[in-house]
């Protein structure tokens, strides 16, 4: 078997637009492969059209670790964001197509299960008013919907610094959370690395009482010293990993023991096997794993294949209940959350298959997703509101 082609579809929002890559063969199967940009969907397809030529096509999609080798090495320059997402995109589709030929899940050729289901958390919810009565009332939708977790960033635009006022209102957010969801739900606290070290501190110590389930990005991510300088500081663990895109730049992390969960994205880092190593390489040092996820239905299907076969694995993100919902027409088998998790697919390959016209009924915009704009929690940028 050998591929013959790529071809690409990019499914927008006015916040996000998902690349859905197939890979065709010449024998007639095809993968599917997603990832998520920030304001590089054009570049990325761009990369795609080179290393189609240059590294893809006739390759044996059954290789997946030469041909990842290949688009990683090959070009000599050092791989960032847009080659390590090019590389997911082909790599989880090659699993695809490998899983579907052979007729069994991704999951049972990366060493089987260790478990039946992976929880999920709910984000994207809190597209509403900012205000406690709101978040009160949104947070009791995700529950009603069986969800068991949940994340929220309460901050507004803060950026290093949050005053006293702004301090004292984030706090009367997650009160109302927490009030809505219950002791028993988690409680995930994000905080998109906004912050100095010292404020990042003070806030997480300002929230304790609510119990966070995680403190995610309380810092910039360039500086692991002043992640380091947080994580002595606090009591509640630390989560972060979604701003590295290649699983050797987690060594120092692992190295500091600065973290308790890492968040890697399978979109941005080199796809499926390439998280299943760095997991496995975070169990040795007792570390979680809750991969990033703000993709689309095919993202998922390729995290919950890591989340399957992987001991050290907590909980996987999912935004597609609540932002952009609809978009999950596009993929027939979308994995769906049923009392707060996702459960085992037998399905071959990923399970899941992209609906080229459903996606045709979203074409690709200016999606744009700015943290420091005021009412960037709603995802509604500038003139869409």
């Amino acid at each position: 078997m050998r591929i013959t082609g790529l071809s690409t579809h990019v499914v927008g929002t006015p916040w996000r637009n998902l690349t859905y890559v197939q890979v065709h063969t010449d024998e007639g199967v095809t993968g599917v492969g997603e990832t998520r940009m920030l304001g590089r969907t054009d570049a990325l397809i761009g990369y795609l059209r080179e290393a189609e030529r240059n590294h893809i096509l006739g390759s044996d999609p059954f290789a997946v670790e030469d041909l990842v080798k290949r688009m990683k090495y090959g070009d000599f320059g050092r791989a960032g964001e847009i080659v390590m997402s090019g590389i997911a995109v082909i790599e989880m589709a090659c699993w695809d197509i490998k899983g579907k030929a052979l007729g069994v899940p991704v999951w049972q050729l990366l060493g089987g299960k260790v478990t039946d289901k992976v929880k999920a958390y709910a984000n994207g919810w809190y597209t509403t008013e900012r205000t406690p009565e709101a978040y009160h009332k949104a947070a009791l939708g995700v529950m009603e919907r069986g969800y068991k977790a949940l994340k929220i960033d309460p901050f507004g635009t803060g950026h290093f610094e949050l005053d006293h006022e702004q301090s004292l209102y984030a706090v009367s957010l997650i009160e109302a959370v927490r009030d809505a969801i219950g002791p028993d739900a988690e409680l995930m606290l994000e905080m998109h690395g906004r912050f100095s070290p010292s404020t990042a501190v003070r806030l997480a110590k300002d929230l304790a009482p609510f119990k966070p389930a995680w403190l995610e990005e309380p810092v910039p991510p360039e500086n692991l010293k002043a992640l380091e300088k947080v994580a002595a500081k606090v009591d509640i663990p630390v989560a972060t990993g979604e701003r590295i895109h290649d699983r050797i730049e987690f060594r120092e992390l692992f190295e500091s023991q600065a973290v308790d969960i890492i968040q890697p994205d399978v979109g941005h880092l080199g796809g499926i096997w390439e998280t299943r190593k760095l997991a496995a390489t975070a169990e040795t040092h007792y570390m979680l794993i809750a991969p990033h996820n703000v993709g689309g239905s095919v993202l998922t299907a390729a995290s919950l294949q890591v989340g399957f076969t992987t001991p050290n694995f907590k909980i996987l993100e999912h935004f597609n209940d609540f932002a952009d919902a609809e978009i999950k027409k596009v993929v027939k088998g979308a994995p769906q959350v049923v009392d707060g998790y996702f459960h085992l697919s037998d399905a071959p390959g990923l399970g899941v298959e992209l609906d080229v016209d459903a996606a045709a009924e979203f074409p690709q915009q200016q999606a744009r997703f700015d943290l420091w704009a005021e009412g960037w929690e709603q995802r509604r940028p500038k003139g869409t509101q």
